[in-house]
């Protein structure tokens, strides 16, 4: 399925290869920004996201709700307090070849109506690859330091950054409030002294310059953070109480002025033309470069120019990061292991003989299915010239600064005469169920189910993670180790462990590794957790297709659990207004509503739930409001042509507004805005009674808002 081309997919392919990224992806960024332990390479995840964006593009109405497009880093990891950030630190979109970067530019103008002849200034700089961070200044003083986390909800690590020399802790002539962003790294010199000395102690060595800063940077112990060689660069800010500059070029400048590191290598640009001419020479300097980077930023110079442009769901409009390309290597492939998820599927993992790949040893790499082992598409066409990939096989892999690679070609030359063509398994490795592969789905599934170990363990996890019920002391390890004693099963056996094992012959705190007071602390944590919002239980249930994002727009449409789960119940024949009802919500399709209620209408999956239910407060959830507008709660579609605004400007407006916009017209619409040229939408408004509006009658409206 990876190897499809997007132009290639079916609607049904399309949808199994979204799902497919999406977890991936997700389980890419917990690994990358919670963990400092990435298990694929920067240029796999960028190929991911691109990818999945691409199909995105295709297949519009297919957008999941837990898209990668809408997601930012991951939640904060435990061990530090959390700061919100006043201002959200956004990810970039991503550029990978000049077309992307000459598409970039011909988007900025058609958004704001300026000429392709017109000059157009943009900065553009090396896009360092570290970890990033936020500086609050208060009267000149730092007063916080925060990591990104996931844009919204960052690390404090105020006391850590107060260690790294480029960090000043007073300047002079900054506004009473500002926030200054850049990224923390390690430098290549430093990097190798660090390694060899903690190699020489026999403590952990890091596989690369960033992994390296961003391990120093999130020590509990602020000493440890000081005996590392960290650097900072300067280059964007956050909340600010009087503006630096009109200009990107001239924050930047004042950014230097107070003292701060800013990268010389920052050029003023005109033109995407400009801009290409300087990735050229930033990547002919990158080999020399004292500190590694993985591309080069543009972003709009006129700061007036950038607020108009705004921001989309997770990245700005008015920037975009150029990518370098990922880098190759040979290796032999050892052997060819099945791992099984929490939805049954079969996941091909290459162990392969450790080679290092662009400075890092990798020693694993994804196969994703069948079809690609065997060196064809689901639908039978070749990839890699029919070439199957079989144990002891030389293999070439590719990846851009992390760990684990792709496999991206074959070389027969060199294949052992008793090289066997891999047979895969077609039942599951863990419980020996039949492993089936539906018509449409490009993954093998163990039919298990509950009686699959692997599923109902890794469901445990799933259960237990930071987005779902982040329960203090109960991580994966401990899942694991108390379903196979017997311990929890499912989900409400968690919330008796108090009553079962807290006291009789058998007693927590006498497992080895627990004792009265952490057996205690669990006990009170899992307690702490019994009250929880809709949005986490819908998460935590790990229902196929159903991620954070769809999980909170499910939670927002019913309100209760008991509304919730009375709409599956009447929803599961797929006839009727329940199940309509279900469809309507923005973002669900028919996968995933048949998904929801296929899982928990199921006997087994039911009583689960109920008797979890039975251990719980369950927080109903309310819809947000922006104070004031006319339009907050409603949904609002746009249809025709906007003269006054573009498209994108006024679906961003009214979302500010607290709308949510929608692409249809139903009997959930409160508003259609239509331009000349509405065609069906503006039909079935009429005949469904909704309040319909042109544009001026619109922007009147939001007049003042």
């Amino acid at each position: 399925m990876a190897d499809i081309p997007v132009e290639a997919l079916d609607q049904s392919a399309a949808r199994a290869e979204l799902a497919r990224l999406a977890d991936i992806i997700a389980k890419a960024n917990a690994a990358y920004h919670q963990s400092d332990d990435p298990f694929i390479s920067d240029a796999e995840f960028d190929a991911l996201k691109q990818r999945n964006a691409a199909i995105e593009a295709r297949f519009p109405a297919l957008k999941r709700p837990d898209s990668p497009s809408d997601i930012v880093g991951a939640t904060p990891a435990e061990g530090f307090s959390k700061v919100t950030h006043e201002v959200a630190m956004l990810s970039l979109a991503n550029g990978f070849d000049d077309a992307d970067i000459e598409e970039f530019d011909r988007r900025i103008r058609r958004y704001l109506n300026i000429a392709v002849e017109a000059p157009l200034h943009y900065t553009a700089e090396p896009k360092i690859d570290g970890l990033s961070l936020s500086l609050r200044y208060e009267k000149g003083a730092l007063v916080q330091a925060a990591t990104r986390g996931d844009g919204t909800t960052g690390e404090n690590v105020t006391a850590n950054a107060r260690t790294i020399a480029d960090i000043p802790h007073q300047i002079q002539g900054a506004p009473e409030i500002l926030e200054v962003r850049g990224e923390v790294y390690m430098s290549h010199p430093d990097f190798e002294a660090l390694n060899a000395c903690q190699a020489e102690l026999g403590g952990k060595t890091f596989a690369n310059p960033r992994n390296a800063a961003a391990g120093s940077l999130r020590q509990l112990n602020p000493d440890i953070t000081r005996a590392r060689p960290l650097r900072f660069f300067a280059y964007a800010w956050g909340a600010l109480s009087a503006p630096l500059s009109d200009t990107q070029w001239g924050a930047i400048k004042r950014l230097s002025e107070f003292g701060f590191a800013t990268n010389d290598l920052t050029r003023l640009c005109t033109g995407q033309k400009d801009l290409l001419a300087q990735y050229k020479t930033i990547e002919s300097q990158r080999a020399t470069l004292t500190y590694d980077i993985d591309g080069v930023v543009y972003k709009v110079n006129d700061l007036g120019l950038q607020d108009r442009l705004g921001f989309r769901s997770t990245t700005p409009r008015w920037a975009i990061a150029h990518k370098f390309p990922a880098e190759l290597a040979w290796t032999r492939l050892e052997a060819i292991d099945i791992q099984v998820g929490r939805t049954g599927a079969l996941s091909p993992v290459a162990r392969l003989h450790p080679v290092t790949v662009g400075g890092v040893v990798v020693s694993n790499a994804t196969l994703h299915n069948e079809d690609y082992i065997a060196g064809r598409d689901n639908k039978g066409a070749q990839i890699r010239a029919g070439k199957d990939i079989r144990v002891g096989d030389w293999v070439q892999v590719y990846r851009a600064g992390d760990v684990i690679p792709k496999v991206a070609d074959v070389d027969l030359s060199k294949r052992p005469e008793a090289a066997q063509p891999y047979v895969f398994p077609v039942t599951c490795p863990e419980c020996q169920s039949d492993a089936l592969r539906e018509p449409g789905d490009a993954i093998r599934r163990c039919t298990g189910g509950l009686i699959c170990p692997a599923q109902a363990v890794e469901k445990l996890k799933h259960f237990v993670s930071r987005a779902a019920f982040d329960i203090e002391g109960l991580g994966a390890k401990q899942v694991e180790q108390f379903y196979a004693d017997g311990w929890i099963t499912g989900p409400a056996d968690i919330f008796r462990l108090r009553e079962r094992y807290s006291d009789g012959l058998q007693q927590l705190k006498n497992r080895e590794g627990w004792g009265e007071k952490s057996a205690n602390n669990l006990f009170d944590a899992i307690d702490e957790k019994r009250k929880i919002s809709l949005t986490r239980l819908i998460f935590s249930l790990g229902i196929r297709h159903v991620g954070e994002a769809a999980s909170n727009l499910i939670a927002m449409h019913y309100g209760t659990a008991e509304a919730f789960l009375d709409a599956m119940d009447a929803a599961a024949d797929q006839t009727g207004p329940a199940w309509e009802s279900l469809l309507s919500i923005d973002g669900v399709g028919e996968v995933m509503a048949t998904s929801l209620v296929h899982s928990l209408t199921q006997p087994s999956e039911r009583a689960s739930i109920d008797a979890l239910l039975q251990q719980l407060n369950v927080q109903p959830v309310a819809r947000p409001t922006a104070e004031g507008s006319p339009v907050a709660g409603q949904t609002v579609v746009f249809t025709g042509t906007l003269e006054k605004m573009t498209r994108a400007e006024a679906k961003a407006r009214a979302e500010r507004l607290g709308a949510k916009v929608s692409g249809s017209v139903s009997a959930k619409t409160d508003l259609l805005v239509a331009g000349p040229g509405a065609g069906s939408k503006a039909r079935k408004a009429a005949e469904l009674g909704i309040r319909t509006l042109d544009e001026d009658g619109w922007l009147a409206l939001i007049e003042g808002q």
